[in-house]
């Protein structure tokens, strides 16, 4: 691979296939068949259900990735049924089920399943799960049918609710459309509502079997369930104009500043950070996020290594330190706090979390032991007189959101995001980018006055606050949980990168923290157990680090809303001789938009450009070139930075 880079390994880090899905169709009603589950529903071209799967998982809340057998498609015109034989299993145990689907061009879908377990099965969930979409859907009306028979009216949560916004469920109807009522009625089990923005998944996760219930549970062996999901649409979709060819671009009021970029460091990068200092110092990050935990043996020497990491490229250090001790916190957070003093106060910002705060507690179970949370920053205010205090949660938004911190003791709430909790495919990740505007707007309501940042975030996981770790990955490929994700190395991973950092600017954001320097979530190759195609033997900067450093030096600048097609990403800010707009094209489709004004030059990062683009870490410079068109067109996944007079 020394002369080429395959177009998987250029669009997600790589070469592994992804069968296309199939699309089913009975008259206006279409849905995606991805390995037996259904994504996308439609009726005359709109969303009214982004999915239905029925999903075994195992005792850490891992997905299995069942064998289908027997599977017989038989589409008409007038409708659709899909059957097949599936077996979810490991070394210990195994599931088997037999699923049925049928579509009509009324618009009624049914989708059945029964299986049983062939020896004593572990598991926390499985059955049915059914994701609303939240475009057009939060903040809106909902007819609730409860178990018991009772019917109340309701809305989808607009602000992220921490917990289960409905419970005791058995059907859910709703207006996908003006004039298109869509019922979602569950049987077989109790069903109940989370809200999945928690986790920047785009949806709301209606699932069998209430949390409250112990977990995980045994299915004996030859237990049986039976389940179904019907969805039904009623009245007709009011008339629309016909969309544009090409989508269009708009620039708006000024919404704010751009916020400061910020990098993550994890303490087993700081000597690779420190020896590629002179490339990543060209990103232009103004803040390094140092990770300090004394349960991973962390010491006084990584405090010094954190401090000597951010001055090599130029960034100012925030420290960002676990508390092991519960019953001891108090002299802990105190001892650290005089390290950190005799080392001249470096930190500008602290950021502390209780150890115990890095795992999950579910809804309805009971929170483990951990220190007070007013005494814990109470202690923390005189450790650290002269910095900025900050608190939330190291691990996710929705452990926050869950457990929200004393804000009027803090300076600033904090926590981070993954991509990819509970799905693991392309499609999925960049879809996330569409729940941000509501964890800011979240955000923003917990924190109340105080500022908050996000970060440090990446598609993969740093951590893991549902099992022992995340996934280390050693195959490439794309899953859920994953430590090391493959796409973070492609034009995926930077068109991501872009509307993640866009859209948390727009949303207030102070402070946007992304990825890392080197590792799994870097910027900058460097050699590690893990595969990294091209990039172990051609090494180089990955796509992300050009958007990253575009991105850094508009810190500071005016910013401008933009609107845009639902494909694009973007973000615009006003520089001295006119507009710094950047697109990004989130799909694994070509888009075209017509722009809002007179470009005078393009940057454009897709598959063409991936090469130079990777061996040249000034590409942002030197691959930009006169452009005046009024039209652009984006591949899949590419990123454009326009100059507009």
């Amino acid at each position: 691979m020394s002369n080429a880079a395959s177009l998987a390994i250029r669009l997600f880090g790589t070469d592994e296939p992804v069968t296309p899905l199939r699309i089913l169709r009975a008259g206006a009603l279409t849905a995606e068949l991805d390995t037996g589950n259904l994504r996308h529903i439609r009726y005359a071209g709109v969303e009214i259900i982004r999915a239905v799967s029925f999903i075994v998982r195992d005792k850490n809340w891992g997905t299995y990735n069942p064998v289908l057998s027997d599977l017989v498609v038989d589409e008409r015109a007038d409708g659709f049924t899909v059957t097949y034989k599936a077996l979810a299993l490991d070394d210990n145990q195994a599931f088997r089920y037999a699923a049925r689907i049928e579509g009509s061009a009324d618009g009624t879908l049914d989708f059945s399943a029964e299986g049983h377990a062939e020896d004593p099965f572990l598991t926390n969930r499985t059955g049915f799960v059914v994701l609303h979409p939240i475009n057009g859907v939060s903040g809106h009306p909902v007819t609730i049918e409860h178990v018991d028979g009772r019917v109340v009216e309701s809305r989808f949560p607009d602000i992220i609710d921490p917990v289960q916004p409905m419970m005791d469920l058995r059907a859910l109807t709703h207006e996908a459309a003006p004039g298109l009522k869509v019922t979602c009625r569950m049987e077989g089990d109790t069903y109940e509502m989370e809200d999945q923005r928690n986790w920047t998944d785009a949806s709301y996760k209606t699932y069998v079997r209430p949390l409250a219930l112990p977990w995980p549970y045994t299915l004996q062996k030859d237990e049986t369930i039976r389940q179904a999901v019907r969805v039904t649409v009623e009245g007709s979709l009011a008339d629309s104009s016909a969309s544009a060819e090409a989508g269009v671009v708009t620039l708006g009021d000024r919404i704010g500043t751009v916020p400061p970029l910020g990098l993550g460091l994890d303490p087993s990068e700081i000597a690779d950070t420190i020896a590629e200092a002179d490339t990543l110092r060209r990103v232009g990050a103004k803040v390094l996020v140092g990770s300090y935990d004394p349960s991973r043996g962390h010491d006084e020497a990584t405090l010094a290594g954190i401090v000597e990491a951010a001055n090599a490229i130029g960034a100012e250090p925030w420290l960002e330190a676990v508390v092991q001790s519960v019953d001891g916190f108090e002299a802990e957070i105190a001892a650290l706090g005089e390290t950190v003093a005799e080392m001249g106060s470096p930190f500008a910002t602290v950021l502390l979390s209780p150890l115990p705060d890095l795992k999950c507690t579910l809804p309805g179970s009971v929170w483990p032991p951990a220190p007070p949370p007013r005494d814990f920053f109470s202690v923390a205010r005189k450790a650290f007189p002269k910095a900025r205090l900050g608190g939330g949660m190291f691990s996710l938004f929705t452990e926050m959101n869950r457990k929200r911190p004393p804000v009027d003791l803090i300076d600033l709430v904090s926590f981070t995001t993954t991509a990819m909790l509970h799905a693991g495919d392309d499609h999925s990740i960049t879809e996330g980018l569409e729940t941000l505007p509501a964890i800011a707007l979240s955000a923003s309501a917990i924190a109340g006055d105080k500022p908050y940042a996000v970060g440090p975030s990446a598609i993969g996981m740093r951590m893991n606050p549902y099992g022992d770790a995340p996934f280390a990955n050693p195959g490439n490929i794309r899953q859920a949980i994953n430590f090391n994700d493959p796409r973070h190395r492609g034009l995926l991973g930077a068109a991501w990168a872009l509307g993640f950092f866009a859209r948390f600017a727009a949303g207030g954001a102070t402070v946007i923290t992304l990825g890392g320097t080197t590792g799994a979530f870097g910027l900058v190759f460097v050699k590690h157990p893990w595969p990294q195609p091209w990039f172990d033997e051609e090494g180089g900067v990955f796509p992300m680090f050009h958007v990253l450093a575009g991105l850094a030096r508009l810190a500071g600048q005016p910013l401008r809303a933009v609107e845009t097609p639902d494909t694009i990403e973007a973000i615009a800010a006003e520089t001295g001789d006119g507009v710094e707009l950047w697109l990004a094209n989130r799909t694994g489709t070509e888009q075209s938009v017509a722009l809002p004004g007179a470009p005078r030059d393009l940057f454009l990062l897709d598959a063409d450009s991936f090469v130079a683009a990777t061996r040249d870490p000034d590409a942002l410079d030197t691959l930009t070139k006169p452009f005046d068109g009024r039209t652009l067109v984006l591949a899949p996944y590419a990123v454009a930075r326009l100059r507009l007079s």
